[in-house]
C-alpha cells in the first residue's frame, strides 16, 4: 500500500563547483573537489537514513484511512498551483513531494480518478527538474486500465515512483532529494493534524478527543520522523528555501519535545496527552511549514 520509500532526489553541483574553482591552482582544485564530495556524501548518507527512518508518500494517509477517518479534499494542494512550481526547480521538488503524499492519500480512499489526474501534475514538475520519462503515456494508459483495481494501481504507482528515484540517484542530485522527503513528509503530516482540526466540534470534549485517538496517535507517532528530517535539512545547503524550513522544524521538534510523550506514557499519563488542545503548537507550526511550501 506504499510508494515505498519514494524518492531520493539529489542536486548537481556541478557548474557552482567549476565557477568556484576558477582561476585557483590545481591543489585547490583538487581540495574543493574533495570537499564538496565529502559533503555531497555525507547529505546523501544521511538523506538514506532519513528514508528508512520517515513515513513513505503513502505510508501516513494509509494509517489515516485505517482510523476510519472520512476523507477530507480540502486538505489537499490544488492541481491548479502546478505552474506557478514549475519554473523554480527548489519549489517544484518540495512541491512534487507534496504531489506525492496527496496521490497517496487519494490511493488510500479509492480515489483513483483523482490520484490519476495529480500524477499529471507531479509529472510536470518531474519533466521541468528533468526527469524525464518515468511518467510516460504507457504508464497513464496503465494506471487508467487499472483504476478500478487497487492493489494493481498501486503497484504501477510504487513502479513509476521507484523508476523516478533510480533516475535521480543515478543523476545525482542530493539537494533535491532532501526536498522531495520534505514536501512529501510535510504534506501527510498537515493532512493528519488537519484532520483533527476540522473535525466537527458539536462533540464534549472528552467523547471528540475519543473519537480522535487514533489520528492523534498517527501524529504523535511523526516525533522521531522530525527530528530525522531537521537533521537531513540542517546539513543541506541553507538556500532561501530551505532556512525557514529548518527554523520551524526545529520549533516543531520544540513542540513534540515540550509534550514530553515518552514519559507521559511511561507513568501511564499517555491519555493526558491525547488531547486536540496539546495538539494546537503541532497543528499551527505544520500549517506555517506547509503554507510556505506550496504558496
Amino acid at each position: 500500500m506504499k510508494f515505498k520509500h519514494l524518492l531520493y532526489f539529489s542536486f548537481s553541483a556541478l557548474i557552482a563547483t567549476g565557477l568556484a574553482s576558477c582561476g585557483k591552482s590545481s591543489s585547490e582544485k583538487d581540495q574543493n573537489s574533495s570537499d564538496f564530495k565529502a559533503a555531497e556524501d555525507s547529505l546523501s548518507k544521511r538523506i538514506e537514513e532519513v528514508v528508512y527512518n520517515i513515513p513513505s508518500p503513502t505510508e501516513i494517509p494509509y494509517l489515516l484511512q485505517n482510523t476510519g477517518a472520512e476523507f477530507n479534499e480540502s486538505l489537499i494542494n490544488a492541481r491548479t498551483k502546478v505552474d506557478q512550481y514549475a519554473t523554480r526547480t527548489d519549489k517544484a521538488a518540495l512541491n512534487l513531494g507534496v504531489y506525492a503524499a496527496d496521490i497517496g492519500y487519494l490511493s488510500s480512499y479509492d480515489k483513483t480518478q483523482e490520484a490519476i489526474d495529480y500524477l499529471n501534475s507531479a509529472k510536470t514538475l518531474a519533466d521541468n527538474m528533468g526527469v524525464i520519462g518515468t511518467f510516460d503515456a504507457d504508464v497513464l494508459k496503465k494506471l487508467e486500465a487499472n483504476i478500478s483495481n487497487k492493489d494493481s494501481l498501486t503497484k504501477i504507482l510504487d513502479a513509476t515512483m521507484k523508476k523516478t528515484e533510480d533516475f535521480l540517484k543515478d543523476d545525482n542530485r542530493t539537494k533535491l532529494s532532501a526536498l522531495v522527503i520534505t514536501g512529501s513528509f510535510i504534506e501527510g503530516l498537515y493532512i493528519s493534524t488537519g484532520l483533527v482540526k476540522s473535525y466537527p466540534k458539536d462533540l464534549k470534549e472528552s467523547e471528540r478527543n475519543i473519537v480522535l485517538t487514533d489520528l492523534m496517535r498517527v501524529i504523535l507517532q511523526q516525533k522521531k520522523s522530525v527530528s530525522e528530517l531537521l537533521k537531513m535539512l540542517s546539513a543541506t545547503e541553507q538556500t532561501e528555501s530551505v532556512t525557514p524550513i529548518v527554523a520551524d522544524l526545529k520549533s516543531l521538534e520544540t513542540a513534540y519535545t515540550n509534550l514530553n510523550i515518552e514519559e507521559q506514557i511511561k507513568n501511564n499519563k499517555g491519555s493526558l496527552v491525547l488531547s486536540d488542545k496539546n495538539l494546537i503548537d503541532i497543528t499551527n507550526i505544520v500549517d506555517k511549514i506547509r503554507k510556505g511550501i506550496t504558496e
